[in-house]
């Protein structure tokens, strides 16, 4: 059996886990401790990097301990650390990196810096067994892409967002109608009770051929609205937040069917042709159900791991370690010398659509 430590310390969440695999290929999670710091953040109404690092340093000794003790294994019994190495906050990157970096050194085992991408890219293969090649929606608060996934380190982007992720348009939605941090959750929560037809909000790129996304002329219309019908209600609250969340729903349906009729026209023939989709706003409902729909009328089946796994982990992270073990991709000392970075497509051949610079292309 092999077993991988993993370390998560990408954004706001602290994590450590340990995955096993048997020798029959049969994936294990033994222990995934993760310490959210939603609360250290709220007031801010969003992740303060310098507050995150720090968080990180004091809790990440005793988060790995736990996911070690859970586990029921000692330093002796693994057989490899993976640390997520980026994208994310550098800060606590740095911080997630080096501990990783000084347990293998103490503990002589093989560290393999992950991108927090291919974590969750590989997730489904952890929970459901997905065989490649398969697509991956990737929904969170800094990303919106569509991924082909054809193996292990073999990505090809296929659409991105070329400007605001989605769950930043939730978080920005949420704060303009004065809802707390998270907004994704809240927005949802109110939806429920709104009139998702009182507000004629924009589907961005509609019609376009190309599969990329915008969410930016989305969040500018619900500014709008907000500020025209000042002061809120708690119905106009819901009302805005149930035509948002229908416009940003329609926009994936019509968005991500493009892509999904792509993947069958260049695998006509996969056994088991898949989406995957990942991500803090992959727990939304409504989006689920959409998707849903959409694998079905394209003949494809929908991965959505559990939420405990879409979100920020550990798991994914020993998994994707243990994923590149398998694979005989290098670590040792290249591992080691590996400086994490704040910015790391997962295709870094794919031309960056906003935000290169001096740090690299936006992943």
């Amino acid at each position: 059996m092999l077993r991988m430590l993993g370390i998560e310390t990408s954004c706001d969440e602290t994590a450590a886990s340990v995955v096993a695999l048997d020798d029959a290929g049969t994936p294990r999670i033994l222990s995934n401790v993760v310490l959210s710091q939603i609360e250290d953040h709220a007031a801010f109404g969003g992740v303060v990097p310098e507050i995150a690092a720090r968080a990180h340093v004091e809790a990440l000794d005793g988060i790995v301990e736990a996911a070690l003790s859970e586990a029921g294994v000692d330093l002796g019994e693994l057989d490899g650390i993976a640390a997520t190495a980026g994208p994310g906050l550098i800060g606590g990157l740095i911080v997630g990196l080096m501990t990783a970096k000084a347990i293998a050194a103490a503990s002589g085992k093989p560290l393999f810096p992950v991108n927090h991408l291919e974590g969750h890219a590989l997730t489904a293969r952890l929970t459901d067994g997905v065989e490649f090649p398969y697509l991956l929606l990737l929904v969170s608060g800094g990303h919106t892409q569509v991924i082909l996934v054809r193996g292990v380190g073999d990505y090809e982007r296929w659409a991105t967002t070329i400007d605001d992720a989605l769950g930043e348009a939730f978080d920005k939605t949420a704060k303009l109608v004065g809802l707390p941090y998270p907004g994704g959750p809240n927005v949802e929560k109110a939806a429920q009770s709104g009139d998702a037809a009182r507000f004629s909000f924009p589907r961005p790129l509609r019609g376009e051929a190309r599969l990329d996304f915008s969410f930016s002329g989305l969040k500018t219309a619900v500014r709008q609205v907000a500020t025209a019908i000042a002061p809120l209600s708690d119905q106009d609250v819901a009302d805005i937040c149930a035509s948002f969340q229908r416009a940003i729903t329609e926009t994936l349906e019509e968005r991500v069917g493009k892509s999904l009729a792509r993947f069958r026209e260049v695998y006509p023939n996969a056994a088991t042709p898949a989406l995957v989709v990942a991500g803090g706003v992959a727990a939304n409902k409504a989006i689920r159900a959409t998707l849903d729909r959409l694998c079905a009328a394209h003949d494809m089946r929908l991965v959505a791991p559990p939420i405990a796994l879409c979100t920020d982990n550990a798991a994914m992270i020993a998994w994707a370690g243990l994923e590149r073990m398998r694979a005989g991709l290098a670590s040792g000392e290249e591992g080691m010398l590996f400086a994490p970075r704040s910015r790391w497509p997962l295709d870094e051949s794919a031309s960056p659509m906003i935000g290169s610079g001096k740090r690299g292309a936006k992943a």
